[in-house]
């Protein structure tokens, strides 16, 4: 008897991996890269710099290294989160290198190379050896007590730059800080997660706002003001402010309740008033922001965020062009803090609003695999990893723009800064291994051949069996 066409199998359903799309980004991130180092050395010197092919080279292998992990190991990834943080980290790379031909004695570009490249290494040991980004949940209070010791421990250490934030033994030196941040996004989506049915349960009415039972919120509660608390003791504002935001943004996403953002607003608000009031570091990037010109008027001459802004004016809308600015004039945070303002002078209004299109598509591209995902622990991490580079983009920006008091923190991927660089590759291969996850075909729908509702699925071995949800 032959089988009639009603009692034929549907045709599997063959989503694409998109790893050709990617391959063909990341030769244009580097291609992008490499011209721009040749521009400054061409600017400067009228000759291309001598090791533009050993930076091309060096910058190109890292990208396929990378490249080759996700297709290996993450063939679904998204395409295009590789490709933005290679083309970040060139472009960074470049602009410390400019910055470097202005001081001869603080060489910054080839030390920052080596921490890219520890970056990548850290990126291709998360994407190859975290097969399932659901065995972190295992790990949440694991988490939350290492984040809290990296915090602690450089209140021991002298302070730099008015703020405790660096552990510095002999020549070696990195900012625990940063790390923290990671540990307690994953402390964050565990407990949420596990915890998200009784979130739901509504204690005490306070201004028209049902919030949890206090055995529920009191936990997390009391770890958030743990390590806001330190961070106050270290002077660093910016971290705090930080955590504050992933805080408030992660039990928004948890709840869906719209008033614990009005509720976080009021109490960031309350706590950089009474900070910026008592705390004498704080309170002068204050009058800083709200006078940036005081210091001139006094002859004292521009400070380094009026410097920062004369640079953001002397760009107008296509830059001075690449080595031709002179925001080395910001001293001695030109190549961290500031070094958004070099990219505002020599590549204009219109190069500023392409980094900050690429900072606001990985952010979005990180959003959205967290919302594609199944289960809540992997939709929370996804997304408060996304939050912290939007967070940092917008405090760093707002701060050196003048928008907001400054805070002391670095540009992902573009600012002078190992911990940092290393952290934010960590992140983008968590984000690549959860969109890994979100973009895979799943037996439903290779069975049917469409793709079906997306329904929340609980891992039976994670999450209250190992404790997150105790």
């Amino acid at each position: 008897m032959t089988a009639t066409t009603a009692d034929a199998r549907p045709p599997e359903l063959r989503l694409p991996k998109r790893r050709g799309v990617e391959l063909s980004l990341l030769i244009g991130a580097v291609l992008i890269s490499v011209y721009g180092y040749a521009a400054v050395g061409l600017a400067r010197n009228n000759a291309v710099p001598p090791d533009v092919a050993g930076y091309g080279a060096g910058l190109g292998l890292l990208a396929l290294l990378a490249h080759l992990a996700v297709r290996l190991r993450a063939p679904y990834a998204d395409p295009l989160l590789l490709p933005i943080a290679v083309l970040l980290n060139g472009l960074g790379l470049v602009l410390i290198y400019r910055l470097d031909l202005e001081t001869p004695r603080d060489q910054a570009a080839a030390t920052q190379l080596v921490w890219s490249t520890l970056g990548v290494a850290f990126f291709i040991a998360v994407v190859v050896l975290l097969r399932d980004h659901r065995l972190l949940q295992r790990y949440a209070y694991l988490s939350v007590a290492t984040a809290l010791v990296l915090m602690i421990v450089p209140i021991f250490f002298p302070a730099v730059n008015g703020a405790k934030i660096w552990i510095r033994v002999g020549g070696f030196s990195f900012q625990p800080g940063e790390f923290a941040k990671i540990l307690l996004a994953v402390f964050f989506a565990a407990y949420l997660a596990a915890n998200r049915n009784a979130l739901a349960y509504a204690g005490r009415t306070v201004w028209k706002l049902q919030l949890p039972t206090g055995r529920v919120l009191g936990p997390i509660v009391a770890i958030w003001l743990l390590s806001v608390g330190v961070l106050v003791l270290e002077r660093d504002l910016g971290t705090s402010l930080l955590f504050f935001g992933l805080f408030v943004i992660m039990l928004y996403v948890a709840t869906g309740r719209t008033g614990w953002i009005a509720v976080g607003l009021l109490l960031a608000a309350a706590g950089a008033f009474v900070v910026g009031s008592l705390e004498p570091h704080v309170h002068s990037r204050v009058q800083d922001w709200l006078d940036p010109y005081a210091s001139i008027s006094a002859g004292q001459g521009p400070s380094q965020l009026a410097q920062s802004l004369f640079a953001f004016a002397a760009g107008g809308m296509l830059g001075t062009g690449l080595g031709l600015g002179h925001s080395i004039l910001i001293g001695f945070a030109a190549k961290s803090d500031f070094i958004l303002a070099t990219a505002g002078e020599e590549l204009g209004l219109a190069g500023l609003t392409a980094i900050f299109l690429l900072y606001t598509l990985l952010v979005a591209r990180g959003y959205r695999a967290g919302l594609a995902l199944r289960d809540p622990f992997g939709r929370l991490l996804s997304i408060g990893l996304a939050s912290i580079l939007a967070l940092q983009v917008f405090v760093i920006a707002g701060g050196v723009m003048g928008l907001i008091p400054l805070t002391g923190m670095a540009m992902p991927f573009l600012a002078q800064g190992g911990s940092s660089v290393v952290t934010n590759w960590i992140i983008v291969a968590l984000l690549i291994r959860v969109s890994a996850e979100a973009r895979a075909p799943h037996p439903g729908q290779v069975e049917t051949g469409v793709i079906g509702p997306i329904v929340e699925e609980d891992p039976p071995d994670l999450g209250r069996r190992h404790g997150a949800g105790r």
